[in-house]
């Protein structure tokens, strides 16, 4: 069942973004959504060993992309009783505008429960003249909302900064980035899946390039033929550089070694930003 992607409450009352596509890219019952989010998170391989600061993870279908988004979440677990505060970015499949778009809404739930918005994160950001607030950039899309249960999961109880990405330059993401960037208590999540609908070799081809992009920060070489939120992972590139991060490849596949044929498939990466 389709739920209602946003409610419109009586004055005093907060605004919730509900979800969108649950029960068609995950479960939208609790309990079974719960199991199959740690089943991911268990059969994660490759662990760091350092908490990350950043990662880039995908946002397809569960059955999907859920296993290689568990390998980034893996991580980020071990940052638990650290993350007080995660800053969400991913691209817009259904709107375009121009910068980044947060949402009027001071909730986002999911069917494990509703998360609170950083509100005051978010005005900081809104001074900036690249972000405003357009709620239609939010309502139906789901490369946000599929992080969601994982957050949740892996991290319990934090504050959520969700911002949709339109078209926006590199240097001005890395401005909102920059501006949220914060301590030891705040986790960026970029949402991006990777190559789509080339033939299976062809894709892990294509996969492994951009991975060594990513991994060497150079945000200047990806494209859209790369990846479909290429545009927030410029800017994160951007920054982590600046800053000194380091990036590795924790888990890179593609749909046809998950739930898919190998004619057209898509990639899925899972990456991971240390600091120092």
């Amino acid at each position: 069942m389709k739920m209602r992607a946003q409610s419109k409450p009586a004055a005093g009352t907060p605004t919730v973004r509900f979800p969108a596509v649950a029960g068609q890219f995950y479960p939208e019952n609790p309990k079974d959504l719960r199991t199959m989010v740690n089943d991911f998170l268990a059969a994660a391989k490759i662990v760091s060993d350092k908490i990350p600061k950043a990662i880039i993870a995908p946002h397809a279908g569960y059955p999907y992309s859920g296993p290689i988004a568990g390998s980034a979440y893996a991580c980020v677990a071990r940052g638990r009783d650290r993350f007080r505060r995660v800053v969400l970015l991913g691209p817009s499949h259904f709107v375009a505008f121009p910068g980044l778009a947060a949402s009027s809404a001071s909730v986002f739930q999911s069917p494990l429960g509703p998360i609170p918005v950083d509100e005051e994160a978010l005005a900081r950001v809104r001074a900036l003249p690249q972000v405003t607030t357009l709620d239609a950039a939010h309502q139906h899309e789901h490369s946000l909302e599929v992080h969601l249960p994982f957050l949740q999961i892996a991290l319990g109880e934090f504050k959520l900064v969700p911002l949709v990405v339109g078209k926006a330059a590199s240097d001005e993401v890395a401005a909102v980035l920059n501006e949220l960037w914060g301590g030891r208590e705040t986790c960026i999540v970029v949402s991006s899946d990777l190559s789509h609908y080339h033939d299976y070799q062809t894709a892990q081809q294509m996969d492994r390039e951009t991975a060594r992009a990513i991994e060497l920060l150079n945000w200047q070489t990806l494209g859209s033929d790369q990846a479909c939120g290429y545009q927030p992972i410029r800017g994160l590139l951007h920054v982590a550089k600046t800053r000194g991060l380091r990036c590795r490849t924790v888990d890179l596949r593609n749909s046809g070694d998950t739930a898919g044929g190998r004619e057209r498939v898509v990639g899925y990466g899972a990456f991971v930003f240390t600091e120092g």
